[in-house]
């Protein structure tokens, strides 16, 4: 049973880089060993893939009605492969058909929490990049690599994620960003430290929308991994 906790704990807020590199090598070794047993070829990997892509034809009405909702919102204009006209919907999305009700209410909430946060896409994508890098989500890095390069990060600033290590020259925002999501991610806290760090820059409204974009693309990476979603080759 999981302890609550009204207060920072004394030796959290001791939390060293240590610690948090730490448990990097160890997401590191588990990042590889999925990779090593995840098929190359393309067509091997979209036998893998869990949840078969549906078919317009083969949709609910339920299912049919999400599917629009989802093409004809924002995301369309993302250039997703995820959400492409007259091709089956992608996933995570072709995962949440299955639960239409709740997969709308995710849906929205994911919208919201992309396209209406009150950081700056740069920072947004920044956050979204550590948590696909995190769960070792590669179709997630796929999607949101090109988007961040587009918000403007530093492609030297994603390669360092991408190989577990703390990225060099980090504008003081990004750097916010990045102790406050991989600190959440790996310890489940952040120090006080981490916290005023975001706190001054961002504000309240700036860090619950930081912690809401970590908490989302969690769900979003766990529901890729579950499915084994493929990477484009293309």
């Amino acid at each position: 049973m999981f302890n609550a906790h009204t207060k920072t704990n004394p030796q959290q807020k001791q939390l060293g880089h240590s610690k948090i590199w730490g448990a990097i090598v160890i997401v590191q070794a588990l990042t590889l060993c999925a990779s090593m047993l995840t098929p190359t070829h393309a067509s091997a990997q979209e036998e893998l893939r869990r949840f078969k892509l549906l078919k317009a034809e083969e949709l609910s009405a339920e299912q049919a009605k999400l599917a629009q909702s989802i093409r004809s919102g924002p995301r369309s204009s993302t250039g997703s492969t995820a959400t492409q006209e007259n091709a089956p919907l992608g996933s995570p999305f072709n995962v949440w058909l299955r639960s239409p009700e709740i997969g709308d209410s995710i849906q929205k909430l994911g919208s919201q929490i992309r396209f209406n946060s009150s950081l700056p896409a740069r920072l947004n994508e920044f956050a979204i990049l550590i948590t696909a890098q995190y769960w070792g989500a590669q179709y997630e890095w796929f999607a949101h690599h090109r988007l961040a390069m587009k918000a403007g990060l530093n492609p030297d600033v994603a390669e360092a994620v991408k190989n577990q290590k703390r990225p060099l020259n980090m504008a003081a925002d990004e750097a916010a960003v990045y102790d406050f999501s991989t600190e959440l991610h790996l310890t489940h806290f952040v120090s006080d430290k981490t916290y005023q760090q975001a706190l001054g820059l961002f504000g309240e409204k700036g860090v619950a929308d930081l912690i809401a974009v970590n908490g989302y693309y969690d769900l979003v990476s766990m529901t890729l991994n579950v499915d084994r979603t493929p990477v484009p080759t293309h």
